[in-house]
């Protein structure tokens, strides 16, 4: 398996990037191919002693950046680490492709350079979150699509499934509608009509779920819009740093807190570590003819190891082929792509 990744994508490229690599072809057994200046990539492999054993460096010139419009990904910056990357993918030279690069020059250059699986209205991003009992759940959609449709959610339900099935090994995933009450007549006329097709989807359709349900357990898949699906992730993680940092200023706050925290270590970074996205890695771009992940922003060089490690099962467990299934057994009419 050859797995490609933007070498210059992400705040801490291209130093974390070669790290998280260097770590994905030790320990999965893959190949990389990385993508970017490579005189530059080499000075940094050589400094940071990785060897460029399974490591492909592929020739690309500059970044395409948050501040870039995310289109000039289709001929403008066609040739930036993150372009070169994603035509590799759509030539069939790698079974992958990870970045931690601009969101929107993702979604927009996984849509349109590499195309949607046949029948898929909308890509979506899907990121993982923390649950109670050590588990997680996924959101869809994380942030893609800020407008959407009740047949568009339906779909996002379907991928999410089957990624979560595939994917991540949990069976007959539970799918939940985020709403501001369980009660059917809250809600917008998105949520009622969305209510309405997912009842009858080939899912495991549990209803209503409110926001503080989900990280108590109640789901396993999230179906939302972009906006609200990324205003939702953005008050989760607020309130994970929150605790974090409640958590010390309770356990250094004096010399028995300090002692207290000592006979909890253990336990206490266990804790941290459920909550800790670099644990995750990315979050897949789902209805993508061909698996594409976006990293955090943020990611180091184990974020990078957790990305290798999602795109890799996505592969090996046949995602995309079960996905596309999954969407051709929607009725016709609400499987036809946009006009």
């Amino acid at each position: 398996m050859k797995i490609v990744i933007d070498g210059f994508g992400g705040d801490n490229a291209p130093d974390e990037v070669l790290k998280g690599t260097a770590l994905a072809v030790k320990d999965l057994g893959i190949e990389v191919a990385v993508t970017g200046d490579i005189e530059t990539l080499k000075q940094r492999m050589e400094a940071l002693g990785i060897s460029d054993n399974g490591i492909e460096l592929v020739a690309a010139q500059g970044v395409i950046t948050t501040e870039d419009n995310p289109r000039s990904i289709l001929k403008a910056n066609a040739g930036t680490s993150m372009g070169v990357a994603l035509n590799m993918l759509s030539r069939g030279e790698v079974d992958a492709f990870i970045s931690a690069g601009s969101t929107a020059a993702i979604v927009l250059g996984g849509t349109m350079i590499e195309k949607r699986i046949k029948g898929v209205k909308r890509t979506a991003l899907v990121p993982l979150m923390p649950a109670d009992g050590g588990v997680k759940y996924a959101v869809i959609d994380g942030g893609a699509n800020l407008d959407c449709r009740p047949e568009m959610l339906l779909q996002f339900a379907i991928l999410g499934s089957c990624f979560m099935e595939t994917t991540m090994g949990i069976k007959n995933p539970r799918v939940g509608l985020l709403n501001i009450g369980t009660e059917e007549e809250k809600g917008r006329e998105l949520e009622h009509e969305t209510k309405k097709l997912l009842e009858k989807a080939p899912i495991n359709f549990v209803g209503y779920v409110e926001a503080r349900e989900a990280p108590l357990g109640a789901v396993d898949v999230l179906v939302t819009d972009g906006f609200t699906g990324n205003v939702f992730l953005k008050a989760c993680e607020g309130m994970g740093v929150l605790m974090k940092n409640s958590m010390k200023s309770i356990f250094f706050a004096n010399l028995k807190t300090k002692l207290g925290a000592l006979l909890v270590k253990k336990n206490l970074k266990g804790v941290l570590k459920h909550l800790d996205y670099k644990e995750i890695g990315g979050s897949p771009l789902l209805g993508t003819a061909k698996p594409v992940f976006k990293a955090h922003g943020s990611s180091d060089a184990k974020a990078f190891f957790g990305a290798f490690c999602q795109a890799k099962s996505f592969v090996e467990n046949n995602a995309i082929e079960k996905m596309t299934k999954a969407i051709a057994s929607i009725v016709p009419e609400e499987a036809a792509e946009d006009e």
